[in-house]
């Protein structure tokens, strides 16, 4: 089995040459060939209604007409006389080449010519020589006699000969073009694929630094593109999960060294009894704040992996929207921030209810908790256009402008005095609308901060996949 890319295009490309000049060899010269014998044919033929009129004008003497008509018209005329019709039975009575009427006295045109009555054509060979012959039986004086003329296509043949020669030498350097080019093409071809080799190389490895680049504009250059694009998003994805790791990490630690902290302040100090209660609840908050972060990462690495289900039911989101309010209402007033509820229309979406309720949680928690008190939020639910939307508004100082594009990426916290959590809730509220098929849009300016969850308010036949942040 031959491998490698540069014998097998060379191999390729030998088979297409070899093909077309066989093609064209046997398109050219057997076509060549027969219009130059045909060629011959007719102007024997032409020539043959001189030599009958001279052998209709004499009664006998029919060698004058042969020897004129070889000496004028540069053939061989030969005269037979007709003994017998048929069986044909013929005598040659004049020839212009006397000593050579051997080879003629049997000739198959002038025996078809005198069974027939018609002028017969065609090509014979004799001693390996091939002869043009028209053969025209004449009746004169009341008996019947044939003549034929004979001219040698060696001057027609030659011309094939030279032709030939001039395919086969053609080809000969077209072959050799062919490999030569076909070695160079298969070469470069083969340097551009080596590379993309090596890339991919280097992307298994984990080294997305370097970029591919294929500055053709062929398939290996579509091809080089796509690498690239795999290169950018898995270099993308290296970076989202060494960050999810850190953020995971920290995250898991801030709480875990405050808890040994506070544990080993109540093993050693001699505390009070409020101080004690006091370490208690932050103890209590910082395990909460533990228990909340596993089931964010839970429920993130669910979604990733495809596995979170979804139950597809009618929702009315101003019942979620009362209920987000009744949870959030003790938290609210203690922050002093007002929490109220809009509920316009019949607002019912087919989705999941435990789902909607999780993410529509992430919404009012991360209004509450990064707005300052005095903050009036408010959850509101209304259709529109076919779907049913829910959102959670403040009149906050808003998302600065930077920050906007980045708040529903994982652990992404807005810096300011204000700013807490583990940066998950956005995320994964993003994520359970997409899964069911909504989605979840943000606008803000200051004074005015809304985030917007919307579904479908049909059934939905084919539940969207997740779409996975890290790309």
């Amino acid at each position: 089995m031959i491998r490698g890319i540069r014998p097998r295009l060379v191999l390729a490309l030998l088979g297409v040459v070899t093909g077309a000049l066989a093609v064209a060899y046997l398109i050219v010269v057997p076509t060549l060939e027969s219009r130059l014998v045909e060629a011959k044919l007719d102007q024997l033929e032409r020539d043959a209604a001189t030599v009958r009129t001279c052998i209709e004008g004499v009664e006998f003497p029919w060698r004058e007409c042969s020897d004129s008509a070889a000496e004028v018209l540069n053939v061989r005329a030969v005269v037979y006389d007709v003994l017998w019709p048929d069986p044909p039975a013929l005598s040659v009575v004049a020839d212009s080449q006397i000593t050579r009427s051997v080879d003629v006295e049997d000739d198959v045109l002038a025996e078809r010519a005198t069974v027939t009555s018609r002028v017969q054509r065609g090509v014979v060979t004799r001693a390996e020589t091939r002869y043009a012959e028209v053969a025209v039986p004449v009746r004169t004086n009341g008996r019947l006699v044939v003549f034929l003329l004979v001219s040698p296509l060696s001057e027609q043949l030659s011309s094939i000969d030279f032709v030939e020669r001039r395919l086969l030498l053609g080809g000969l350097i077209a072959l050799v073009l062919a490999v030569l080019l076909g070695y160079a093409g298969a070469s470069l071809h083969a340097r551009r694929i080596r590379r993309l080799e090596r890339a991919a190389e280097r992307i298994a490895s984990g080294r997305f630094d370097e970029p591919v680049v294929d500055k053709g504009n062929d398939e290996l250059g579509e091809l080089a593109a796509a690498f690239e694009r795999m290169r950018l998003k898995l270099e993308n994805l290296d970076r989202a999960r060494r960050e999810f790791i850190a953020n995971a990490s920290h995250e898991l630690r801030t709480p875990l060294f405050s808890l040994g902290g506070f544990l080993e302040l109540m093993t050693d100090e001699d505390l009070d009894e409020e101080t004690r209660r006091e370490f208690l609840a932050t103890m209590r908050e910082q395990v909460d704040r533990l228990a909340k972060l596993a089931t964010d990462l839970l429920d993130l690495s669910r979604l990733d992996a495809g596995r979170m289900h979804v139950s597809w039911e009618a929702v009315d989101l101003g019942t979620v929207a009362h209920t987000l309010a009744e949870e959030f209402g003790l938290l609210a007033e203690r922050r002093g921030q007002e929490l109220t509820v809009e509920v316009e229309g019949e607002p019912v979406a087919y989705a999941d209810e435990l789902r909607v309720l999780q993410a529509g949680r992430a919404l009012v928690d991360n209004a509450l908790v990064h707005t300052p008190p005095g903050t009036h939020v408010t959850v509101r639910a209304w259709p529109e256009s076919g779907r049913a939307l829910l959102s959670v508004a403040d009149d906050g100082p808003g998302v600065a402008p930077e920050s906007a594009p980045h708040v529903f990426d994982r652990f992404y916290r807005v810096e300011g005095d204000v700013a807490s959590g583990s940066g998950l809730g956005l995320a994964i509220a993003r994520e359970l609308a997409t899964l069911m098929g909504g989605d979840v849009t943000l606008e803000s300016r200051p004074g005015q901060t809304v985030v917007t969850v919307a579904l479908g308010a049909e059934v939905t036949e084919r539940r969207p996949e997740p779409t996975s942040v890290f790309t």
